[in-house]
Parts: C-alpha cells; sequence; structure tokens
C-alpha cells in the first residue's frame, strides 16, 4: 500500500480544498484527490470565477455602448473582442487556480492526481494506487441536471461549462432555467447583443428566493430586453446545423409550440456528483435526491467516512461548502465548530444584483411566525443615484415580538455586497433596530440598508 494520511479529500473544489488546508493547519497529514489538470473544481475552472470575469467584462461593454454617455464620457463606437475577453477570462482563472495549489505547497497538503474511489472505510483508491487513511471526506460536488428529450453537445446545446466557451455571440439563446446559472450567463450574452429567452417550468424565476424581489427582477431584466416563457415545459429538442428547434408546452396542458434558438443553455439545476465513487460498495447511504446522508455533523452512516457541500442537503453553493470545509477540519482536531445554515447569503450576479440571506416572506407565513417588514428604494438613496444604479431596494424582515432580524432581501447594485451586513446582524442575534442604530457612512449603498431597518418600525427617515 502506498502513503497514509490522516485526512484523504476526495474532490478540489472549494469545499475540498478548503477542507484539506484547515485540516493540514490543525497539524493533520493531508492529501487531497483531484482528477482535473487543475484545482479549484468547478467553481474555480467552469463556474463561479469565468462566470462572473466574463459578468464583468460584459458589464463594462454595455456600460461603455448604452450608458457613459449621461456621464459624459463619450467613447466613440464600441466594438466587441470576444475572443480577447475569453482570453482575459482564462487569466482569471488561470490565477486563481494557481494560487490554491501554492496554498497546497505552503501547507503541505499533498495533491493526489486521478480519480479517487473509496474502496472502504480508511481506504481510498486512486488511479489504481490504494492509499490508508483515517478520515476520507467526499467533497465531490455537483453537476447539471440533464432533462429527457434534450441532449446537451456543448456546441450548440450547452451546460454553463459549454455557454462559457462560446467563440461567436449567438443571435439567439434560449435558456431552459429561471435560475441563477441560467439569468446569470442570459445576462452575459444579452450585453453582448444575443437576444435572449428564458423558458422556466414555474410561474416565476429565481424560485425559492421572496416573491416580491423575484417578481421584481424580472421586471428588471424584462426591462433589459431578456424576455421570459414562463409556466412553459420543453420537452425536445432537435438539431440542425442551421440551430436548434425546441419543443414546448403550457405547464398545465395546452398546444405544443417550437422555438427556434442558435444555441440553448440547459441550465434547470445541479445534482450532487457521487458517480464512480465507490460509495454503494462502500455501504455509504444515499438519500432520495442521490446526495449523501450525513447526521448533520458531516458524518455518513460509515464511520471515518464524512461528505460535505453540494453532495449533501442544503444550498449548493461555494460559501456553504467552504463553511463545511473548515468546520469538519475543526471537528476532526477536537474543536467544536458550528455553522449557522439560517444566516448563508445567496447572490445572483446580474446587474443589478440579488441577494438573499434568511427566510423569506412566504416562509415565515407557512411556518406561522408573526414578522414586520422595513423597505426602502434605491431611488431614495444618494449614492444609487450618483451611480445612475436606482433599481430595486432593500427588504427586511424581523420578529413582530423582539425584533431580531430573520431574513433579508436586496435587488440593487452591489448587493451581494451589501447583505454582508445582514449576515454579521444575524450571526450575532441583532434586531432591526441594532442595523438602524449603527452609524453608516455616507454617501453609501449601505445607507439603504439602514433605512430598511428603520422602516421596520415606520420610520425611515428618506421616503
Amino acid at each position: 500500500m502506498a502513503d497514509s494520511f490522516d485526512v484523504i479529500v476526495i474532490g478540489a473544489g472549494p469545499g475540498g480544498y478548503v477542507c484539506a488546508i484547515r485540516a493540514a493547519q490543525l497539524g493533520m497529514k493531508v492529501a487531497c484527490v483531484e482528477k482535473r489538470a487543475t484545482l479549484g473544481g468547478t467553481c474555480l475552472n467552469v463556474g463561479c470565477i469565468p462566470s462572473k470575469a466574463l459578468l464583468q467584462s460584459s458589464e463594462h461593454f454595455e456600460e461603455a455602448n448604452h450608458k457613459l454617455a449621461e456621464h459624459g464620457v463619450n467613447v466613440g463606437q464600441v466594438s466587441l473582442d470576444l475572443a480577447r475577453m475569453q482570453a482575459r477570462k482564462a487569466e482569471v482563472v488561470g490565477a486563481n487556480v494557481k494560487g490554491v495549489e501554492f496554498l497546497f505547497k505552503k501547507n503541505k497538503v499533498t495533491w493526489l492526481k486521478g480519480a479517487g474511489r473509496v474502496v472502504s472505510a480508511g481506504q481510498v483508491d486512486v488511479d489504481g494506487t490504494t492509499y490508508a487513511t483515517k478520515h476520507i471526506v467526499i467533497a465531490t460536488g455537483s453537476e447539471s441536471t440533464p432533462l429527457p428529450g434534450v441532449t446537451v453537445d456543448e456546441k450548440r446545446i450547452v451546460t454553463s461549462t459549454g455557454a462559457l466557451e462560446l467563440e461567436s455571440v449567438p443571435g439567439h439563446l434560449v435558456v431552459i432555467g429561471g435560475g441563477v446559472i441560467g439569468l446569470e450567463l442570459g445576462s452575459v450574452w444579452r450585453r453582448l447583443g444575443a437576444q435572449v429567452t428564458v423558458v422556466e417550468f414555474l410561474d416565476r424565476i429565481v424560485p425559492g428566493m421572496d416573491n416580491e424581489i423575484g417578481k421584481a427582477f424580472e421586471r428588471t431584466l424584462s426591462k433589459q430586453g431578456i424576455k421570459f416563457k414562463l409556466k412553459t415545459k420543453v420537452t425536445g429538442a432537435s438539431v440542425t446545423d442551421a440551430g436548434v428547434t425546441l419543443t414546448t408546452e403550457p405547464v398545465g396542458g395546452g398546444s405544443a409550440e417550437t422555438l427556434a434558438a442558435d444555441v440553448v443553455l440547459l441550465a434547470i439545476g445541479r445534482r450532487p456528483h457521487v458517480e464512480g465513487l465507490g460509495l454503494a460498495e462502500a455501504g455509504v447511504a444515499l438519500d432520495e435526491r442521490g446526495r449523501v446522508k450525513t447526521d448533520g455533523h458531516f458524518a455518513t452512516n460509515v464511520p471515518g467516512i464524512w461528505a460535505i457541500g453540494d453532495v449533501i442537503v442544503g444550498p449548493m453553493l461555494a460559501h456553504k461548502a467552504e463553511d463545511e470545509g473548515v468546520a469538519l477540519a475543526e471537528q476532526l482536531a477536537g474543536q467544536k465548530p458550528h455553522i449557522n445554515y439560517d444566516a448563508i447569503p445567496g447572490v445572483v450576479y446580474t446587474w443589478p444584483e440579488v441577494a438573499n440571506i434568511g427566510k423569506t416572506e412566504e416562509e415565515l407565513k407557512a411556518a406561522g411566525v408573526a414578522y414586520k417588514v422595513g423597505k426602502f428604494p434605491f431611488t431614495a438613496n444618494g449614492r444609487a443615484r450618483a451611480m445612475a444604479s436606482m433599481d430595486g431596494f432593500v427588504k427586511i424582515l424581523a420578529d413582530k415580538e423582539t425584533d431580531r432580524v430573520l431574513g433579508a432581501h436586496i435587488l440593487g447594485p452591489d448587493a451581494g455586497t451589501l447583505i454582508a451586513e445582514i449576515a454579521v446582524a444575524m450571526e450575532f442575534g441583532a434586531s432591526a433596530e441594532d442595523v438602524a442604530r449603527t452609524c453608516h457612512a455616507h454617501p453609501t449603498l449601505n445607507e439603504a440598508v439602514k433605512e430598511a431597518a428603520l422602516a421596520v418600525d415606520g420610520r425611515a427617515l428618506h421616503i
């Protein structure tokens, strides 16, 4: 048998590589198994990081084309160099994945290159070589969920991976799925000149988010030129050299229709990546949705085998996986870490951004919780007006009796940054009054958060 370790982590995405680094910091001998040529998993290679690079670049293109003139900045004719934009994205990805490799070397984490498979508790096979370990951590992330009748080729019908690598702007991009990934990448290609249509099975986009925010978000994206076909089911796809013809039908019954596209992005969600890991043979139990069953402390039913991130229950978010990786490493070192799953923010990186944390109004109503609402629009925020970015509002939900912040939902500029203030407030059990009494610099976007907190008690100052 080859080397032995205290911990072997299978998967070098945000959850896996952070878990490996933290365990090494705590004095354990650690290896991380990764079959990609680079570290960082889906997020750094073909997900979060490259999509944000393209979102940023496409925002600059949109600004130069349509927004700078109102600031008195005249740039003349603007042209798109998509090859350079894609090259810059690759440079951003390269710097990030090299950074993880550096951190592995710095913290003496061994990178076992190849495909990992659990042989049994205490044994991991990597491309034919077996390694012994006290603890195995499954951190293999997730993959795009397939749709019957729609076969992905990553050319005409693409997942997020293919949508990040298009060599030309499609005339018409049809996005199947009105969730985060579809809306972000749809926004990229809309800004660069594509006609974009989003087909969603449900009667709303961003399901799971606060309904009021979701409706306002849909209106905002519609104003930007994205078209929506809600309550619509895609039943098939036919690919030719000219493009793709989708067959659709209304949910609940009705006549079938066709929709022509140059490129189709399939983005109906993600599912745990557990194939080929040997979990069934090792006796590791999965739940009804194919996720690894854990006990709330990352332990599977097999002693010595643990799981974190997208392969277990909870939101499929890189930062959730990272926090779980740290918590598990510290737990294995005998510490008592804690994660507050009610205070994990989610962000959609369109412009304006959408961010949420904690409970929605719908969830509070369903649970019978008495609550108060405070809202404040960015139209009344001086900094937002100076930025010419006034779409959206901040919404804070607080317990009616205790005033404790239960949730917050933001549609607006830099919402993903603004939500961090609420995350800290919720982590420390703050009330809306605590947020409202905290001095906020002027003029900042954060003042909209303060005003929404004031509005919980009906005393906003600027509306």
